[in-house]
């Protein structure tokens, strides 16, 4: 084995405290620990502590990160992975990061104290993708999307406020909103996107002041809010006095068979309504943590004063790799490469599907994003399919935590992007099909194929 590969298994045993390396002579063994544990202390009186502010006027805050879990956490060893919400790392752009890393931490003033706002030329950079209507200046670099917008609604929506969520939509933004003390009010979306005359009544009904979407790709539904309704959401959120936060999280994971994209909302924004999250992660790495934030008016100073609060800056090595990344040869290359990979694992899976599950309803075949949302049949109970599936050796996700309100049916989330390739979704659709077969046994229904 390499020296590389032998210097990794020392360091993780001396980790674990079961070898002493001492340089110059070696890796010995270690004695072993004779350490007495200490005794257990008693902190049931955190549980009154940590409710203390609850009261009849105030929305209790909780912190529920089982929703983001899912898509975060590996599944065990030879389950596969329909959960992720990531490339697989045969899609990352492993050698370009590496590249870009190395030659980011040779640049000048590299590990040095960054503006708090973020380099110039990397908010130039986020501030051509949004179109053109958005300045540099209006462009802050944030640590990932899921900061930005923790980051967002904090700075626009008061403890105890209604904040309106498309529904579907994201178990991260209800988790962020819940962990704030807001209340999430769900506004359905259908095959077009949020429904603009349901918005404007939530807005009327809740005097909320900001409405949360995905106009591109959202998550989970694969649905890009039609032209016609663009410029009505944008309208209804005027007249109602509140903010658009616009979460842009795939726009860099468009399939090859998309077409032309819809420019972002905020590019046909001029009174800083809109407020734009634009994110690198999902097209380059998990622990790529690269976004932008971005807000035109007396808003963006408070974005800004309370990310500085929060996390200071972004490390400048960091958004130094990102501009070497987005500026290299390897950058073009790699966003054709995911697009032509996601489209073919979207297509492999659809099929995949219709052929062994044609009992799962799919209503939209997304041309962007990493995943498909699929409805179960009426009484098909999601909880027993997901532990079935476990059983049978594939994670998936279930629609209930993306819901703020109560499901009209049962859904499922599969992920194409998180797996090996097109043999191991093939894999993981027959044993999916494998475990729905065992819950219908289990009811004491037959196995009926349309």
């Amino acid at each position: 084995m390499s020296p590389v590969t032998v210097s990794r298994a020392l360091a993780q045993l001396a980790a674990e405290g079961l070898v002493v390396t001492r340089p110059g002579a070696g890796a010995f063994r270690a004695h072993p620990r004779t350490t007495t544990p200490a005794p257990a202390g008693d902190t049931s009186w955190q549980e009154v502590a940590l409710s203390a502010d609850a009261s009849t006027d105030r929305v209790p805050r909780s912190v529920d990160a089982s929703g983001v879990v899912v898509s975060l956490a590996a599944p065990p060893p030879g389950v596969i992975e329909f959960t992720g919400g990531y490339l697989h790392p045969s899609l990352q752009p492993e050698q370009a990061l590496a590249a870009a890393l190395s030659r980011a931490a040779r640049r000048p003033g590299a590990w040095g104290r960054p503006p708090l706002e973020g380099l110039v030329e990397l908010r130039e950079w986020f501030a051509r993708g949004i179109g053109g209507a958005v300045s540099a200046a209006e462009v802050l670099i944030a640590a990932g999307g899921q900061s930005a917008l923790t980051i967002a609604l904090r700075a626009l929506a008061t403890p105890g406020a209604p904040v309106l969520v498309e529904s579907p939509t994201y178990p991260g933004m209800l988790a962020i909103a819940r962990a704030a003390g807001l209340r999430p009010v769900p506004v359905p979306v259908d095959a077009d996107g949020v429904r603009p005359e349901l918005l404007a009544d939530a807005f009327r009904a809740t005097g909320a002041r900001v409405f949360i979407c995905q106009p591109l790709f959202q998550n989970p539904t694969g649905a890009v809010l039609a032209p016609e309704r663009r410029g009505e959401v944008l309208r209804i959120a005027r007249e109602a006095g509140a903010f658009v936060v616009e979460d842009d999280f795939v726009r860099r994971l468009v399939h090859e068979d998309a077409g032309a994209l819809p420019r972002p909302l905020a590019a046909e924004d001029a009174d800083g309504v809109v407020v734009h999250v634009g994110s690198l992660t999902k097209a380059t790495s998990p622990s790529f943590r690269v976004c932008a934030l971005a807000g035109r008016g007396p808003v963006l100073e408070r974005l800004r004063a309370i990310q500085v609060v929060d996390t200071f800056f972004v490390p400048r090595p960091l958004q130094e790799a990102a501009l070497e990344l987005v500026g290299s040869p390897a950058w073009p290359r790699h966003l054709r490469s995911i697009s032509a990979a996601l489209r073919t694992r979207r297509d492999t899976m659809t099929s995949a599907l219709r052929l062994n599950l044609p009992e799962l309803a799919l209503p939209h075949i997304p041309s962007g994003g990493y995943h498909l949302w699929l409805r179960l049949p009426e009484g098909m109970s999601e909880p027993a399919l997901t532990a079935a599936a476990l059983r049978a050796g594939v994670a998936i996700t279930p629609g209930r935590p993306y819901f703020s309100a109560e499901p009209p049916a049962g859904h499922l989330r599969l992920s194409f992007a998180a797996v090996a390739g097109a043999g191991e979704i093939a894999e993981g659709v027959r044993r999916l099909r494998t475990a729905y077969d065992e819950v219908l046994r289990g009811s004491g229904a037959e196995t009926v194929r349309p």
